[in-house]
C-alpha cells in the first residue's frame, strides 16, 4: 500500500519563501513503477490541455470521457435588473462577459432602481420591457446561453392588479358571550363575515351566518341557556411585494385564493399574447414569504377535502386548548392549506407556464405545506442554503421530489446568498458550498448572484444586497472561469446520470401537523425545528452519517407514484429503490399503510423504526378510518429476529419493526463505508452510458485523504475524473477476500473527484497518476518581481522583494486599497535531486494562476495551493504566479474617503446583519502571494 503523503513545511531562513517538494515519481499502488513514464506523460499532457481548454487556447482531446458541456451543465446566475433599466449595448456587453467566463444562463429578476438613473427605468411588462426581454433571449441564445425569468418583480408574486381582498389574509375570530335571556346585540359585516356560529352549553353548533341582515343586525333569537357566538372575518396582512421594480409594485397575492391567482396571471397572459419573440426557458417562483393563513373560500375547500365543516369546530380552531380534538382539527386545517398550495396555487401557475411554452422552477421552502409535494409540482425544484447556516438534509427535500416523481433531470439551487459579508467571500467558499449542494442531490447551480450594471456606473457599479457579488467588476472574477469550468464538468456528469438511492424515507408530516398550538407552520431553511426536532430528522441524520443513500417520500407520492416492482426492488415514477423506512411516528393515513402493505406483498421489505404508528391523523370520519387502519394491521404476525427486530411476512415481502440499523442489515441494504474515513461526503448516481455506477466524492475535512475505499456498488474498472483540471485515468483497484472491489483515492482538503464506469471509447485511457513525496522541501530563493496587471482604483508601482508578504505591506499606500491581480515572477535553477516536484505556494490571498517557463500549470482557488511541475530546465527557469485578491480593501477605501456609491432605492445596500453597510472600519486584508507558513510542530 502506498504510504501517506508527508506534511510539507518550509525550511531555511525565517523569511517566507516558496518551496518545492521532490516527488518519488508518478506511481500507482497497483501498477508499480513499470509504467511510470507513460503515466507521467499522460498526466502532464492532460493537465495542461484541460487548462488551455478553459482559456479557449487548446482543444479538448477528441475522445473525452466527460459528457458534453451543455448550456444547462454550465452554472447560471440570477441577474437582478435595477428598475429594469437595461439597454441593448450594455446587455450585449454583459452577456459577452458572462459567456467568456463560462456561464450557461441568466435568470432575470427586475427589482428597485438605482438613484440617478430614473430616466432609464422601464415599466415591467410594458412593450419596451417585452422588447428588451426578446433582445436578451435572442442574444443569449446566440452565445449558447439561455434565460429564465421570475413571474413578477422582486418577490413574491404580486403587483398592481392584486387587490387588498386578494392579498394575504389572516382570519380573526371574535367570541361573544350571550347570557340567558339576552339577545345578540353586536353587528356584523355581511360581506366579510365568513362564519357566525352559535354554540350552546353542550358545544353543539348552530350556523346563523345567513341571518346577518344588510344592516349588520342578526335576526336569530337565542333560546334556552347561555350561548357563545364565534364570528370569523378576514384581516388583510397588507404585505407588499418585496424589492419591487417599476410596474411591479403592489400587494403580494394570497396563494390560497384561486380567484386571486387567476387574476394575477391575466396581466402575463396579455403581455405574452402580444409578444412574438422567443420564450424564456422557465418561469420561477421564489421562496415563500407570503403573509397569509386564510382564504375567502377556505371553509368550502376544507369541507370538500376533509369531509366535515370547520365552522362546526371553531372553538378548537381558534381556541387555546391542548386536547387531542384541537390538535386533530388544526392538523386538518394545515393539510388543507398544503393541498391548496399544491393544487390551487403551484399547479395553476405551473400550468400557465406550460400553456405558454415555458418550464417551471419553484422554491417551495418556507411554505406552510408539504415541501415534497410542492417541489414535485414543477419541472425544476429549487432549494437554497443561507450563509453559514446550512443543512444538506433540508436540501435533499428538493432533490428527493425530483427523483421520486417523474425522474426530473434537473434540481437547482440558489447558491451564494449571504455567503459572507460583501466582498469578503472567496471562490473557495463558493466551491465548498457548491460541493455541499452536489452531495445533497443538486445538479443545476444558480449563483445568487449578479446585478446588471451599465459601464457608465462608477465602480463598484450597481449591486444587490443579498448576494455574493458574482459580477465582472469584482476582483475575483479574474479566476471565476476556473470555478465555472469545475461546475460545468461536475454537472455534465450529474445531469447525465440518474439517481441511485436505496432507501425511501417516509415523511410523517401529520405528526408535525398534529399540534394544538398556533395555526400555520412555516417550513423554512433557516428555522428547522420542523425537521431537526422531529424523529425523521434524527433518522435522516443517522442514515446520512452512516452512509446510506436515501430520498424522502410523502404520503401523496407513496400513494400515487409506485410504478412497478420485482422481488428485490421497486420503482417510483422516477427512480428505483430497495426499501421504505418509516421513522418513529404516531399517525399515518390508511391509504399510506395500504400502499406499504401492497409494496411488501410484492416483495419489498418495509422497515418501521422502533414501532408501527398506532393511529390515523385528523378528525374527519375518524372512527371509520381508525377501523380501516386496524384492519390493515390485523393480519400481521410478528416473529423475533434476534431480539432487536420483529418480522411479519406480507405476501412475498415483509415488515421489519425495531432497531433501524439491524433491520437495514437484515434487508441487505448496503451502506457506503467511505463516510467512516476522514470527512468524505458522496452522492451516488446510476450511469446508463456507459452502464454502471457513478460517485461524486468530496473531502470536506482539513486533512488530505490518501487510502483505499470500498464503494458499495460494483464498480468494475472505473475511471477517476478530476472535475477541477479535467484529467482522467483508470483507478488503481484491488479485490478483497470477500470479492469486493476497492480503489485507491488521493484527495486534498476541499478536493473532489468523480468515479465513473469506463467504456470502450475510454479503453486507451492511461492509469490514474498517484504521487508521493520523496525527500524534504527545497526552498526557492531569490528576488521576486511583483507587477500589478489589472484592477483598481489605480495600478500600484511594481516592486521587487526577497521576502514574500502581503502586497499591502510591500507595495505602498496604493497597494493597500488595490483590488485586482498582480504577477509574481522569479527565476531559479532546477534542484539537483529529482525530476518531478510538487510546487507549494503556501498562503495565497485568494487565488492564483501559475505558469512555468511560459507553460500554464493551472489555477488554484483554495488551499493547499499545490501543483505538480516537471520538465525543468537545468538553469534559468521562470515561475510566474498571477495572484488575485478580494475587493474588500477597495471597498474599505471608498468608505474611508466618504465616496457615495450606495445609491439604490428601497433597502439600498445592507450588510449581512441587515444594518447599514460600512467598510470604513475594516482592517486591511492580506493580499497576493504570501508564501509558505512557518514550520509548525511535527505530528
Amino acid at each position: 500500500m502506498m504510504p501517506q503523503s508527508r506534511s510539507f513545511s518550509p525550511i531555511g531562513a525565517p523569511a517566507r519563501v516558496l518551496v518545492v517538494h521532490p516527488l518519488a515519481s508518478c506511481t500507482s499502488p497497483v501498477y508499480g513503477r513499470g509504467k511510470l513514464s507513460l503515466i507521467r506523460a499522460f498526466w502532464t499532457t492532460l493537465l495542461i490541455a484541460c487548462y488551455l481548454v478553459d482559456c479557449g487556447l487548446a482543444k479538448e482531446p477528441e475522445k473525452s470521457p466527460w459528457p458534453e458541456l451543455t448550456t444547462t451543465a454550465r452554472p447560471w446566475t440570477y441577474l437582478w435588473c435595477m428598475g429594469s433599466a437595461v439597454d441593448r449595448e450594455n446587455m450585449t456587453k454583459q452577456l459577452d462577459r458572462f459567456h467568456a467566463a463560462g456561464l450557461g444562463g441568466i435568470h432575470i429578476i427586475p427589482i428597485y432602481g438605482a438613484k440617478g438613473y430614473e430616466s432609464r427605468y422601464i415599466e415591467y411588462l410594458s412593450p419596451k420591457w417585452m422588447e428588451m426581454l426578446e433582445y436578451t433571449i435572442e442574444e443569449a441564445r446566440k452565445r449558447g446561453m439561455d434565460v429564465d425569468m421570475s413571474l413578477g418583480t422582486g418577490w413574491c408574486f404580486g403587483g398592481p392588479n392584486v387587490t387588498e381582498h386578494e392579498s394575504g389574509l389572516r382570519a380573526t375570530c371574535k367570541v361573544i358571550d350571550v347570557p340567558v335571556g339576552r339577545k345578540l346585540e353586536a353587528r356584523f359585516a355581511p360581506g366579510t363575515t365568513y362564519a357566525l356560529i352559535a354554540y350552546d352549553k353542550e358545544g353543539k353548533p348552530k350556523d346563523i351566518t345567513k341571518q346577518i341582515e344588510a344592516s349588520g343586525q342578526i335576526t336569530w333569537k337565542p333560546e334556552g341557556g347561555a350561548w357563545k357566538v364565534y364570528a370569523v372575518s378576514e384581516k388583510s396582512g397588507r404585505r407588499k411585494v418585496k424589492r419591487a421594480a417599476l410596474g411591479g409594485e403592489g400587494y403580494m397575492l394570497n396563494p390560497f385564493y384561486g380567484e386571486a391567482i387567476d387574476r394575477y396571471l391575466e396581466r402575463f397572459t396579455k403581455a405574452f399574447s402580444e409578444y412574438k419573440g422567443p420564450r424564456p426557458r422557465a418561469i420561477y417562483q421564489d421562496s415563500y414569504e407570503y403573509f397569509s393563513e386564510w382564504s375567502p373560500d377556505l371553509f368550502a375547500e376544507f369541507e370538500k377535502r376533509r369531509g366535515y365543516r370547520l365552522q362546526d369546530h371553531l372553538p378548537q380552531m381558534f381556541g387555546s386548548g391542548s386536547d387531542d380534538a384541537t390538535a386533530r382539527v388544526k392538523c386538518d386545517y394545515r393539510e388543507t392549506l398544503s393541498d391548496m398550495m399544491v393544487e390551487t396555487f403551484t399547479q395553476t401557475w405551473a400550468s400557465w407556464g406550460y400553456e405558454h411554452g415555458m418550464k417551471t422552477r419553484n422554491q417551495a421552502h418556507g411554505s406552510p405545506g408539504n415541501l415534497l409535494d410542492l417541489y414535485a409540482a414543477v419541472d425544476i425544484p429549487e432549494t437554497e442554503m443561507f450563509s453559514r447556516d446550512r443543512e444538506m438534509l433540508v436540501c435533499k427535500f428538493a432533490s428527493s421530489a425530483a427523483h421520486v416523481v417523474g425522474g426530473k433531470p434537473l434540481v437547482s439551487s440558489e447558491t451564494g446568498t449571504w455567503l459572507a459579508e460583501h466582498f469578503t467571500e472567496t471562490l473557495a467558499d463558493m466551491k465548498r458550498l457548491v460541493d455541499e449542494m452536489y452531495v445533497s442531490g443538486i445538479n443545476h447551480v444558480f449563483y445568487h448572484g449578479t446585478c446588471y450594471s451599465p459601464d457608465d456606473a462608477a465602480w463598484p457599479g450597481w449591486l444587490f444586497y443579498a448576494a455574493t457579488e458574482m459580477n465582472p467588476r469584482n476582483a475575483f472574477w479574474h479566476d471565476v472561469p476556473a470555478l465555472n469550468a469545475y461546475i460545468a464538468r461536475c454537472q455534465s456528469v450529474l445531469q447525465a446520470d440518474r439517481p441511485d438511492n436505496d432507501i425511501l424515507l417516509y415523511w410523517p408530516i401529520h405528526d408535525l401537523w398534529h399540534d394544538p398550538s398556533g395555526t400555520v407552520q412555516m417550513l423554512t431553511v433557516h428555522q428547522r425545528a420542523w425537521l431537526n426536532k422531529q424523529p425523521i430528522g434524527e433518522t435522516a441524520k443517522m442514515l446520512w452519517n452512516r452512509g446510506y443513500a436515501f430520498d424522502y417520500i410523502s404520503d401523496r407520492q407513496l400513494q400515487n407514484n409506485i410504478a412497478d416492482h420485482d422481488a428485490n426492488r421497486f420503482w417510483t415514477c422516477g427512480a428505483r429503490y430497495l426499501t421504505v423506512v418509516v421513522p418513529p411516528c404516531e399517525y399515518m393515513p390508511p391509504d399510506t399503510m395500504k400502499q406499504l402493505k401492497d409494496l411488501a406483498h410484492n416483495g419489498t421489505t418495509v422497515i418501521f423504526q422502533d414501532r408501527i404508528p398506532h393511529d390515523v391523523p385528523g378528525l374527519g370520519n375518524l372512527e371509520r378510518r381508525r377501523k380501516e387502519f386496524r384492519e390493515l394491521l390485523a393480519d400481521l404476525k410478528f416473529d423475533s429476529q434476534g431480539g432487536k427486530v420483529r418480522e411479519a411476512k406480507v405476501g412475498t415481502g415483509r415488515f421489519l419493526v425495531g432497531d433501524l440499523e439491524t433491520a437495514l442489515a437484515l434487508a441487505k441494504i448496503p451502506r457506503e463505508t467511505l463516510v467512516d474515513r476522514s470527512d468524505l461526503l458522496f452522492i451516488r448516481r446510476r450511469s446508463e452510458s456507459p452502464s454502471g455506477t457513478t460517485y461524486f466524492i468530496c473531502n470536506h475535512g482539513e486533512k488530505a485523504f490518501d487510502g483505499w475505499i470500498a464503494p458499495a456498488a460494483e464498480i468494475g474498472q472505473p475511471l477517476l475524473m478530476d472535475p477541477w483540471t479535467g484529467r482522467t485515468g483508470r483507478a488503481a483497484t484491488r479485490q478483497t477476500a470477500a470479492g469486493k472491489t476497492q480503489l485507491y483515492l488521493q484527495l486534498p482538503p476541499g478536493g473532489s473527484i468523480i468515479i465513473r464506469p469506463s467504456s470502450e471509447k475510454d479503453a486507451t485511457n492511461s492509469s490514474w497518476a498517484y504521487w508521493q513525496t520523496d525527500g524534504g522541501p527545497i526552498a526557492l530563493s531569490g528576488s521576486w518581481k511583483v507587477q500589478f496587471l489589472e484592477g483598481g482604483p489605480t495600478l500600484p508601482k511594481e516592486f521587487e522583494t526577497a521576502k514574500l508578504a502581503s502586497w499591502t505591506e510591500l507595495g505602498g499606500a496604493e497597494a493597500t486599497r488595490f483590488a485586482g491581480t498582480a504577477r509574481y515572477s522569479i527565476a531559479f535553477d532546477a534542484p539537483k535531486q529529482g525530476k518531478q516536484f510538487q510546487l507549494d505556494l503556501g498562503r495565497v490571498c485568494q487565488s492564483a494562476r501559475v505558469r512555468l517557463n511560459g507553460r500554464e500549470l493551472g489555477i488554484s482557488i483554495a488551499a493547499p495551493h499545490q501543483m505538480i511541475i516537471d520538465d525543468l530546465k537545468p538553469f534559468g527557469n521562470v515561475l510566474e504566479v498571477d495572484a488575485t485578491n478580494l475587493s474588500a480593501n477597495r471597498l474599505r477605501d471608498l468608505d474611508r474617503r466618504g465616496v457615495v456609491w450606495r445609491k439604490f432605492n428601497d433597502i439600498n445596500f445592507a450588510s449581512i446583519s441587515y444594518k447599514q453597510f460600512d467598510a470604513s472600519k475594516w482592517p486591511v486584508q492580506d493580499s497576493g502571494l504570501l508564501g509558505p507558513v512557518p514550520p509548525g510542530p511535527s505530528k
